[in-house]
C-alpha cells in the first residue's frame, strides 16, 4: 500500500470526495443537469420575446377595434384597403409594385 502514502491528505478526505462526486453528478448526470438548464434559459428568453411581440400585436388590434367602434368611416376604409371590398357598381384596380 505504498501508493496510498503518495496521495495528498486532502484527497483522502471523505467529505471532500463526497462533495466532488455529488457536484459531478449534478453537473453531468442529473435529470436537470447544467446543459439542460442552459437550454431552458435560452428557450425562456425566446418565449419572452414571443410574448412581447404578441402583446404588441394584441394592443394594436385593440386600438384598431376601438377606432372602428368610434368611427364608422374607418370601418369602410379598412374594408376597402384590407379586404378589397367595394360598393355596388364600383370597379377596383389593384396595382402591384415590382
Amino acid at each position: 500500500m505504498k501508493f496510498l502514502q503518495h496521495i495528498p491528505s486532502w484527497l483522502k478526505n471523505k467529505y471532500l470526495l463526497s462533495l466532488a462526486v455529488f457536484s459531478v453528478w449534478l453537473i453531468f448526470f442529473d435529470h436537470n443537469d447544467l446543459f439542460l438548464q442552459v437550454e431552458r434559459t435560452k428557450e425562456l428568453k425566446q418565449l419572452e420575446k414571443g410574448k412581447d411581440y404578441y402583446s404588441k400585436q394584441i394592443e394594436s388590434i385593440r386600438k384598431e377595434l376601438r377606432e372602428l367602434d368610434a368611427n364608422p368611416a374607418s370601418l369602410e376604409k379598412i374594408a376597402r384597403e384590407k379586404y378589397l371590398m367595394k360598393k355596388e357598381g364600383e370597379d377596383i384596380f389593384i396595382i402591384e409594385d415590382k
